[in-house]
């Protein structure tokens, strides 16, 4: 199986070196960027299995990252982060498609866990795509 490919977006410059440091550590692929437009520009350019993205950003919020996300990469999966407890962002970002919902302070482990499940509901989607394009054939 391939190594999962991880972006992680949010503006906090201190949390996301933290939890960039942190994923390395692990041996994981994971590069990061401070905002949603940055974020939309590096998915363009570098495949990117999984996006760890905070809610709670200037300029592009979370919400419309996912949105943008969805629209123009919809095989990439979304694990929503948020400092600030609310249900109503929540349910939101899952009805546009986001795998999951953490707060802020989360534990490491069960972010990488949530990762890994995610990427692997991605290779099982890429999977039966190209199963479906092979009997095309």
């Amino acid at each position: 199986m391939t190594p999962m490919k991880l972006l992680l977006v949010d503006d906090e410059t201190d949390f996301l070196n933290t939890l960039l440091k942190r994923m390395q550590r692990r041996n994981v692929d994971v590069q990061g960027v401070g905002s949603g437009e940055s974020a939309l520009a590096w998915l363009a350019t570098h495949a990117t299995d999984v996006v760890i993205l905070d809610v709670r950003m200037p300029g592009m919020d979370g919400i419309e990252t996912l949105r943008e996300i969805k629209k123009k990469f919809p095989l990439t999966e979304v694990i929503m982060l948020t400092g600030h407890a609310s249900m109503e962002v929540a349910i939101e970002g899952m009805e546009m498609g986001a795998f999951d919902y953490l707060m802020k302070p989360m534990d490491m482990d069960e972010l990488l866990y949530k990762a890994e499940d995610a990427f692997k509901k991605k290779m099982i989607h890429e999977g039966k795509i190209r199963q479906m394009a092979e009997q095309l054939r």
